[in-house]
């Protein structure tokens, strides 16, 4: 079991893990929701944070992540998708994320955020929008922990799964070592995550594919089991 206050991805937990997306949680619900995810085995909750400014919408801040931290003791992976991610890093660090990913498009010195982010202990990821290539990662891919890989455009919800990304896929898992988690974000159902895993993914993140659901559980299980080839 992932242990909060860790680095999740330097955990014992072998083989892939589903990380369902708290952008597409019922507000209403949403501790319940949470609870119904982690009882059905979600070992990280992944949260979506957008500024409205590198990308077109606007989500949760620090806040969001801090009130979460106070209900569970499930690793927070936060994906900040803003234009000043060292200034954000600090925060959600502050407000209790266990794990932190950046873009490498909103950087020009990405080595100071993984700096930050390693001084904290916490889980260090950057990201990559569809269009930019593995190389844009390759000077600093050996001091992360993860890659995430956008397989829609970052910044809208229920876009489809880009086909051409499994081959980004397959390159950057190439690319890392054997104790490096590979992450894939956008249009993650059953089909696409089977998929996904053949080229090289080990960590899924799905929203509204778990908590549009009837039954969590079974969403989560069958991803789970795609996920395992």
């Amino acid at each position: 079991m992932v242990i909060s206050g860790s680095n999740p991805w330097k955990a014992s937990h072998v083989g892939p893990l589903i990380a369902p997306s708290l952008l597409a949680c019922d507000f209403a619900r949403i501790g319940e929701q949470i609870e119904a995810a982690v009882a059905a085995g979600a070992e990280v909750l992944h949260v979506d944070i957008m500024d409205g400014h590198f990308v077109p919408n606007l989500s949760m801040g620090p806040g969001f992540v801090r009130s979460i931290r106070a209900f569970t003791d499930c690793p927070l992976d936060v994906h900040i998708m803003v234009s000043d991610p060292l200034y954000y890093a600090e925060r959600f660090a502050d407000a209790g994320a266990d794990s932190v990913t950046f873009h490498i498009e909103a950087t020009e010195k990405p080595g100071e955020i993984i700096d930050l982010l390693r001084g904290r202990g916490l889980g260090v990821g950057v990201s990559v929008k569809p269009a930019t290539p593995a190389g844009a990662i390759e000077g600093i891919i050996q001091d992360v922990d993860l890659v995430l890989v956008m397989t829609v455009e970052p910044g809208y919800g229920g876009q489809k799964f880009m086909e051409d990304q499994l081959t980004k896929i397959e390159r950057i898992r190439s690319m890392l070592g054997t104790e490096q988690r590979l992450q894939v974000d956008g249009g993650i159902n059953p089909a696409t995550t089977a998929r996904c895993a053949a080229a090289g993914a080990d960590v899924f993140v799905a929203g509204e594919n778990i908590f549009g659901s009837n039954d969590i559980t079974e969403a989560i299980t069958a991803l789970r089991n795609a996920a395992t080839i």
